[in-house]
C-alpha cells in the first residue's frame, strides 16, 4: 500500500499537476494540504474518476486539507481536539479497512508560526501540543497509524541546505524541533529517516532566489508511523521532479510503501 502526502498550494490551480501525478505514482491513499478552497469548490469529480473516495475539510482562500483513498472510508473526522475556538481547517482523520483491523490516517497542516515574535508562534506550539495529546491517545489502540502532512518543522540540521539561515525561523527554532522530537519519543517513526540518513532530502523549495535551481531546500513534509505501521515499511520516496513542472507547488509529494493487507 502506497500512502502519500502533498501540500499542493491551491488544488484548483494545480489540479492538472495532481491528476498527472496520481496516474504516475498510483498511491492508494493521499493526504493533501493547503487546498485553499471550500468543500464545494474541490475538484472531486476528476479525482473520483481515477477511483478515489474523496473527503475534504476546506476553508476559503486559506489552509484546507483533503483525503483521497482507493479504499472506502469507515469513518472520517475533521478538526483537532483541544481548542474549540480554533476554526482553521488543518486536520482531517480517516479510517480505512484492512484485512485485519483498520488503518488510521491523520492528514495535517501545522501552523507556520512566523513571525515568531507574534502570536502566531505560541499558536503553532499549542497546536503541536494538541497533536501530541492526540497521538498519545491514538497510539494506545495499537493499530497502524500515520500522521502525514506539512508539519512546518525542519527536524534537524541535515534537513535544511543552510541551517544558519533558519536559526530564528519558527520552522527551526529549538522549541519547534523539541516538540517534534517529543512526538517521535512517543514511539512514532519518521518514515524517511527510517530508510536513509542522507542529507539533501528536501520537500520544499521557496519560489524566491532560485532556491529550486540551486537545490536550497528544506524537509518539512513528513510521514510519521506507529509501530504497527513502521514494522511493515518497505520503501519511502520524494517525488522532487514535480517541482520542475510549470507553475508548481513549492512542496513536492512524499510517499511510503507499507505492507498492509486490505480487506
Amino acid at each position: 500500500m502506497r500512502i502519500a502526502t502533498w501540500n499542493v498550494n491551491s488544488v484548483r490551480q494545480r489540479v492538472d499537476h495532481l491528476l498527472v501525478w496520481l496516474k504516475d505514482c498510483a498511491p492508494d491513499i493521499v493526504c493533501l494540504q493547503e487546498i485553499k478552497c471550500v468543500d464545494e469548490a474541490f475538484p472531486r469529480e476528476a479525482i473520483e474518476a481515477l477511483g478515489y473516495n474523496v473527503v475534504t475539510h476546506g476553508q476559503k482562500t486559506f489552509n484546507g486539507v483533503a483525503l483521497l483513498s482507493k479504499l472506502p472510508f469507515e469513518e472520517t473526522k475533521s478538526g483537532l481536539a483541544g481548542d474549540d475556538e480554533d476554526v482553521h481547517a488543518r486536520f482531517l482523520e480517516g479510517v480505512v479497512p484492512l484485512k485485519r483491523g483498520v488503518l488510521r490516517i491523520a492528514c495535517l497542516y501545522l501552523p507556520n508560526g512566523n513571525p515568531p515574535e507574534t502570536e502566531k508562534y505560541p499558536y503553532k506550539l499549542k497546536w503541536m501540543s494538541r497533536l501530541l495529546e492526540y497521538s498519545k491517545q491514538r497510539l494506545k489502540a495499537e493499530e497502524p497509524l500515520l500522521l502525514a502532512g506539512d508539519f512546518n518543522v525542519i527536524p534537524t540540521a541535515k534537513d535544511v541546505h543552510n541551517p544558519a539561515a533558519w536559526v530564528n525561523d519558527a520552522l527551526f527554532r529549538p522549541a519547534t524541533r523539541e516538540s517534534f522530537q517529543t512526538l517521535l519519543g512517543l514511539g512514532l517513526t519518521d518514515a524517511l529517516r527510517a530508510v536513509t540518513d542522507a542529507p539533501g532530502q528536501y520537500t520544499f523549495w521557496d519560489y524566491q532566489a532560485g532556491a529550486w535551481q540551486k537545490n536550497h531546500g528544506i524537509r518539512i513534509d513528513h510521514l510519521l508511523l506507529s509501530p504497527q505501521a513502521s514494522d511493515r515499511l518497505t520503501g519511502v520516496g520524494i517525488d522532487s521532479y514535480v517541482r520542475a513542472w510549470e507553475k508548481p507547488s513549492d512542496h513536492v509529494p512524499v510517499w511510503a510503501d507499507i505492507d498492509l493487507e486490505t480487506a
